[in-house]
């Protein structure tokens, strides 16, 4: 990979602007050199991006491998920002790099963390932390934790809950520290071979040498940068003085992200446009090997490449118009689901059938603008109203999605509707279907909503 392809995937990166990068990338200029080992920021008025670029040539294997290495010393840096505790520890070095990975893992996935997958990947020990747990480990990790394989050492489950985002960098720190210390029956264990396995300094990803106050250039960079981000907290205590940094991606945003993921499938099932729906334009993309005015990332890798890139072209085609109709419950009860399952029937407003609807003792128009769902609600639930609604206006496909909480459901009501519409109810996670099942209305019920 040459200097134009690495200076190409930063460009990249800062459109896509994970962790909120581009605010650092954009005041950096960049300079190749073999002064540094892999990555290094100075801490100069106009701060520089030293790039080994013999490191990336032997270590990078794909272009989301130099994003990822970018990425971990962006995170380095912004980590240093907020640790004002004094020369850190081969123990804090582990700590502060076993969290940036496992950060990146859980953001951005196996295409780039492999990056860290194989430069560590014969680390030994505690080392082990600074990439994700292969499929082997996994499997005996489980293993142990069953009593199946008592050989695992018990450090593994920190392991585990590192790369899960339970673990802070400063639990990591402590055990390190403790299973470091001199006759600690642990280390042995620890290092499985009588090493603990804190990795040299020289062995790290990024700049790990430059212990000196960041420049004011870096700091309100960092500042900007850390605006843009939320959540809990890296550092469970993070001492006298220190700037709190806000954690990227927590359990509990994990957990939402993987409910949504399975919401939005079950959502997706039952919002497919019926047979024979009239088709509508609508934009479409396509990939051609010409270039576009409006795909900036084509027109860099052709200032690279001795190909001739595909870029992105916007056009229109005929489409069958989404032809379910969605009715959601406004009553109060389902304000702890409403905004996320707002947000996903936003995502699939192309299936939907307009106008959108909302009811809770009425039917009433709804729109949802950026997110917000908005419509007049007069309080109380009845799914009475809703079944009118379907016999007067005869949809193909109607959705309901309710906490379950309604009156009782005539049967050959439901029976009369079925003959010209296919009724599906999704219920939330603490909702009622009792009466949803008795009618023999078919539904599916959402998982529960992390807490």
């Amino acid at each position: 990979m040459n200097k134009m392809q690495v200076r190409a995937l930063m460009h990249e990166l800062m459109d896509e602007n994970p962790f909120a990068i581009r605010a650092v990338l954009k005041i950096l200029s960049v300079e190749f050199t073999a002064a540094v080992p892999t990555l290094a920021v100075t801490n100069e008025p106009q701060p520089r991006l030293l790039i080994n670029l013999e490191f990336i040539d032997g270590h990078c294997r794909t272009e989301e491998h130099v994003k990822a290495l970018l990425c971990h010393e962006f995170l380095h840096v912004l980590l240093r920002h907020t640790d004002e505790q004094g020369v850190p520890t081969k123990a804090r070095h582990l700590a502060l790099d076993a969290v940036i990975n496992a950060i990146i893992h859980r953001q951005l996935g196996d295409k780039y963390s492999s990056l860290m997958s194989t430069y560590y990947g014969s680390a030994q020990g505690l080392a082990k932390m600074l990439r994700p747990m292969t499929r082997d480990e996994v499997g005996q990790y489980y293993a142990g934790s069953s009593n199946l394989n008592p050989k695992v050492p018990s450090w593994w489950k920190a392991w585990a809950g590192l790369y899960a985002g339970k673990l802070l960098a400063d639990d990591l720190e402590q055990l390190a520290r403790d299973l470091s210390q001199p006759g600690n029956g642990q280390a042995a264990a620890a290092g499985e071979g009588g090493d603990v396995g804190l990795p040299s300094l020289e062995s790290l990803l990024g700049n790990h040498d430059d212990d000196t106050p960041l420049s004011e250039a870096l700091q309100q960079a960092l500042d900007r940068a850390r605006k843009e981000l939320n959540g809990g907290g890296i550092w469970r205590n993070p001492g006298p003085g220190a700037n709190r940094y806000e954690l990227l991606v927590s359990a509990k945003h994990a957990a939402i992200a993987e409910w949504q993921a399975r919401t939005l499938a079950v959502l997706r099932k039952h919002l497919e446009p019926a047979p024979g729906a009239p088709a509508a334009p609508v934009p479409v993309t396509a990939r051609l090997p010409v270039l576009s005015t409006s795909d900036r990332r084509a027109f860099l890798r052709a200032t690279w490449s001795p190909f001739l890139p595909e870029a992105q072209w916007g056009a229109t085609a005929l489409r069958p118009e989404g032809r379910a109709q969605v009715y959601l419950d406004v009553s109060g009860s389902m304000n702890a689901e409403m905004p996320l399952v707002v947000a996903l029937l936003g995502r699939l407003s192309q299936w939907i059938r307009r106008p959108f609807w909302a009811f809770s003792t009425e039917v009433v128009p709804a729109v949802i603008e950026r997110g917000v769902l908005k419509a007049g609600t007069s309080g109380g639930t009845s799914l009475e109203c809703v079944l009118a609604h379907v016999e007067q206006t005869r949809p193909a496909c109607a959705v309901i999605v309710t906490d379950g909480f309604v009156e009782t459901i005539p049967k050959q009501r439901l029976a009369t509707l079925a003959r010209h519409t296919r009724l599906h109810a999704i219920v939330t996670r603490d909702g009622n279907p009792a009466q949803l099942r008795s009618a023999g209305l078919a539904y599916s019920q959402l998982g529960r909503l992390p807490s």
